[in-house]
């Protein structure tokens, strides 16, 4: 079984105006050593809780991990090959990075450390509306770092966000042209998602403005030999995301440090547990429990960060996470999941999406989003969520 951790590095050159991300700006947190020294412990207290091996995945996510000296990310996956968890030939192992935030230098320490993905959150080639959501870096040092990834030869993903505040047409099909040009092996599409109330907010884009947007990445991406293996990812052949994949088919996975979620299938149906949100909470928490060793996932937190899931979240949850891929959703696994009583409810729902054009049916049994019903996802996962007292 397919298994992952992600370890969660906070510290950034800025706040971004949309990011909700459990971050800080690099001086208004305590310096990497001390953090590290937290991971550490925490890796310590709870490693007994997980099958020893390699796993399938490693992910260093933030936040800016190329922030942090690359000897840094050495020592975390040293620590981690320490405690049983050394990455194996077919590891993949990922790193987040924004421009300017890498070198040769860095390269070189990450690739013998048996880094193999990349992940670029450069969002747009546009200046002008990078300063409007208060990125640091710019056009001209995403282009240096994109070149520099293409001289190693390496597997890389671009983050692009789209929707932005003063966005149009065709600058977005500028940005596109831009990064086809560079060739990156995935690509990860974001519509800007903020709360109501935000101060961007007022000034989005209207629907459908977005909903051009969407068509015009599809259109690109499509015909650049990108498959939509997800509703908000785009890959070559073979260079799907398989850490990603992790949280859309029910594989367990184990978050290490500041706001880190994980999942186990411990209980019914079952659990979820995540690390406090706050700095100062997750060092308390990680002191509070110094020298003890914890055997079950989630034990080592309060009952507040936990969650046993009942039938009818688990349902809910895999009929979210299998409608947002290009598998789409299984009937064989649903029954074999849930039973054919609760299956026959879902397909009940699920039929009559079909008549209104969102859902279609393929191959042996399997369903999965329409390009309308794609445009309205959440409309129809509303419509596939399901209360206790249901099933």
């Amino acid at each position: 079984m397919s298994f992952g951790i992600y370890v969660h590095i906070p510290y950034c050159l800025q706040r971004c105006t949309y990011c909700d991300f459990a971050t800080y700006e690099q001086s208004k947190i305590m310096p990497p050593a001390q953090y590290l020294n937290l991971l550490f412990e925490e890796i310590r207290q709870v490693e007994q809780a997980y099958p020893k091996g390699s796993p399938s995945t490693i992910y260093f996510g933030g936040g800016t991990p190329s922030l942090l000296p690359a000897q840094d990310i050495v020592a975390i996956l040293d620590q981690l090959a320490n405690t049983g968890f050394t990455a194996g030939p077919q590891t993949e192992i990922t790193i987040e990075i924004n421009p300017a935030t890498i070198s040769a230098q860095k390269m070189e320490i990450y690739l013998k450390a048996g880094i193999n993905r990349f992940s670029v959150g450069a969002q747009t080639f546009d200046d002008s509306l990078l300063k409007s959501v208060h990125r640091e870096h710019n056009a001209q040092q995403t282009r240096e770092t994109l070149s520099l990834l293409k001289s190693y030869g390496v597997n890389f993903s671009f983050d692009i966000l789209f929707a932005l505040p003063g966005q149009t047409l065709s600058g977005l099909q500028r940005d596109l042209d831009e990064v086809l040009n560079f060739d990156p092996q995935h690509v990860s599409p974001y519509c800007l998602t903020v709360p109501e109330g935000h101060v961007l907010a007022k000034i989005r884009l209207a629907d459908d403005e977005q909903i051009e947007m969407f068509h015009l990445i599809n259109k690109n991406l499509l015909l650049a030999g990108y498959d939509q293996y997800e509703i908000s990812n785009f890959a070559k052949p073979g260079f799907h995301s398989r850490h990603n994949s992790l949280y859309w088919d029910n594989s367990p996975y184990w978050g290490i440090g500041l706001s880190s979620h994980s999942y186990s299938h411990s209980g019914d149906w079952g659990l979820r547990y995540w690390n406090p949100s706050a700095i100062g909470a997750y060092q308390k928490q990680i002191e509070k429990n110094r020298g003890q060793c914890f055997v079950a996932p989630g034990q080592n937190l309060p009952e507040d960060h936990q969650e046993s899931l009942l039938k009818h979240q688990s349902l809910t949850d895999f009929c979210y996470t299998s409608l947002r891929t290009q598998q789409g959703l299984s009937e064989l696994s649903l029954r074999q999941r849930f039973g054919v009583t609760t299956a026959d409810l879902v397909l009940g729902q699920i039929k009559l999406f079909q008549e209104q054009g969102y859902l279609t049916r393929y191959g042996d049994g399997f369903w999965r989003l329409s390009s309308e019903g794609t445009l309205i996802s959440n409309q129809i996962f509303a419509g596939l969520t399901y209360l206790q007292n249901e099933v």
